[in-house]
């Protein structure tokens, strides 16, 4: 998984495998989900990303870590 945020657009992509999308759905205002062509989950996109979550701080909790 890999955050992108792009100050100039104020978006926060949140990719979640590195698949090429093939549909775009926007699920709430402002929050669009792309999907592979199973119809799987590749990443969600947030624009206005700073009015909508907490930017400054990121959590991570009981991740299966891999070592590579």
């Amino acid at each position: 998984m890999k955050l992108h945020y792009y100050a100039e657009t104020d978006s926060l992509y949140i990719e979640l495998r590195d698949a090429p999308s093939v549909e775009t759905r926007e699920v709430a205002e402002g929050v669009l989900v792309d999907l592979d062509g199973d119809g799987k989950v590749v990443g969600f996109d947030i624009d206005g990303a700073s009015g909508k979550i907490d930017l400054g701080r990121v959590d991570v909790e009981a991740l299966p870590l891999r070592v590579a």
